[in-house]
């Protein structure tokens, strides 16, 4: 009779570890959904910092090079890309300002722009907010998702360009672009941003 005994708190006992087991994976799966799903919607709360990180870079942008540069460049602005990425998820949208940010940087990093008489101090500032956005964009996505082949092609193309002249009026070119681009990133956030209220 005391082996009765002994084995029914015993059962229950492994029942109840057994039951708490499957809630916690449960549990665990539907916390794992949660975390992916909302990440970007609630970092977009860091969207309201993007705008004065973003008004940063284009001064220290607009004030590294010559006040009357019109350099135009041999490609055309890719406003389709802007247009077409609102209609999107709101984490297509960050993975697309991360990766623009970082394609964007990527051409001032790896490239020679001794060339070209820009103040060096603006230059590594302009680099450190651009990297700033970047960093605080990516750490709201939970994807390690590339934007689409195209934004790289395009910015491919670009450092093309540098490659083949490398002259002070091709990185001219390239700042002006690049302010062009950093605008149409504002104004994507700043989309976001109403999106969000809404």
């Amino acid at each position: 009779m005391s082996e009765n005994k002994l084995s029914q708190p015993s059962a229950l006992l492994t029942i109840l570890i057994i039951t708490f087991f499957f809630i916690m994976q449960n549990l665990s799966g539907v916390l794992i959904f949660l975390i992916a799903t909302l990440t970007p919607v609630l970092c977009c709360d860091w969207l309201g910092h993007y705008s004065h990180l973003s008004n940063k870079s284009m001064t220290l942008l607009r004030l590294m090079g010559a006040e009357d540069s019109k350099h135009d460049s041999p490609l055309s602005f890719p406003y389709k890309f802007y247009r077409r990425i609102q209609n999107n998820t709101v984490e297509s949208q960050l993975v697309f300002i991360r990766d623009s940010l970082e394609l964007i940087e990527g051409l001032y990093l790896h490239n020679d722009h001794s060339s070209v008489a820009w103040d060096t101090d603006r230059t590594d500032r302009f680099l450190m907010t651009l990297e700033r956005q970047r960093e605080g964009i990516s750490r709201c996505l939970s994807t390690k998702r590339r934007a689409d082949s195209r934004l790289r092609k395009y910015y491919r193309r670009l450092e093309t360009l540098l490659h083949t002249g490398g002259s002070s009026a091709s990185w001219e070119m390239i700042r002006v672009v690049t302010y062009g681009h950093l605008h149409q990133l504002d104004l994507l956030v700043n989309f976001m941003v109403k999106q969000q209220k809404h």
